[in-house]
């Protein structure tokens, strides 16, 4: 199991290199069931009520943890540290390792949540965009602004070192965006030279958050207009 990282330059360090490089993953060890109270829990101020079955209060942790890494990567990169995950979750980090024990396995975890969450999102917008400028303008707007964007593994596909399970859930979301490109190729709209690829770096380098919703919402949507005015094709 990886030992936690707990030195400070290591957060400073995460927080300046935007989205991290998620690297090479190795399969992880099954996730393991929390069977007991982490001392560090008192330390960070949580407490549990007694008559709550374990279950419930450990599948509520669990939550916490899930969210919490979302977020923090989302901000910060996968390079960022556990004890960053489990102060945003209000929990002792013992608590995170009992439940991904190492941090490669809530990458990966983390990973595959979000790029499924993407692959279905584009499903949907196949289904419901018939003009297929807009499908794509769409897909690429709704994954910028969930932040799901910020969470896509670099991981090269057929890397005889990637991760299976990340390897074929990428698989599955670029086969999809293929058909929104794919769509927009078709009916002209699109320039001819941008690839799949491009409108997944794209929604992966969306501005970092920022503790201003408006002003989050505000550099995001001029960028966007920016970047998918570049995308489209020009008549002469």
């Amino acid at each position: 199991m990886s030992a936690p990282a707990s030195s400070a330059s290591a957060s400073q360090e995460a927080a300046g290199s935007g989205p991290a490089v998620y690297g090479t993953l190795a399969v992880g060890a099954a996730t393991a069931a929390a069977t007991a109270r982490d001392p560090a829990d008192s330390r960070s101020g949580l407490t549990r009520d007694r008559s709550t079955p374990l279950k419930v209060d450990a599948q509520r942790n669990l939550e916490h943890v899930l969210r919490a890494a979302r977020e923090v990567f989302g901000e910060l990169g996968y390079g960022a540290p556990m004890e960053d995950v489990a102060r945003r979750a209000r929990v002792g980090v013992g608590t995170v390792y009992r439940r991904f024990p190492s941090k490669d396995v809530l990458v990966r975890r983390i990973a595959e949540e979000e790029v499924s969450r993407l692959t279905d999102h584009a499903r949907v917008v196949l289904g419901q965009e018939d003009e297929p400028w807009s499908a794509l303008a769409r897909f690429v707007r709704t994954s910028v602004a969930s932040g799901g964007g910020r969470l896509i593994p670099a991981v090269p596909l057929h890397d005889d070192q990637a991760d299976p399970d990340v390897e074929h859930h990428m698989a599955s979301l670029m086969e999809v965006v293929g058909q929104l490109v794919h769509r927009a190729h078709a009916s002209g709209e699109l320039r001819p030279d941008v690839t799949v690829a491009d409108v997944l770096l794209l929604i992966s380098s969306s501005p970092s958050r920022t503790a201003d919703a408006a002003l989050q919402a505000a550099r995001q949507g001029r960028l966007l207009d920016i970047c998918l005015d570049g995308l489209r094709s020009r008549s002469e």
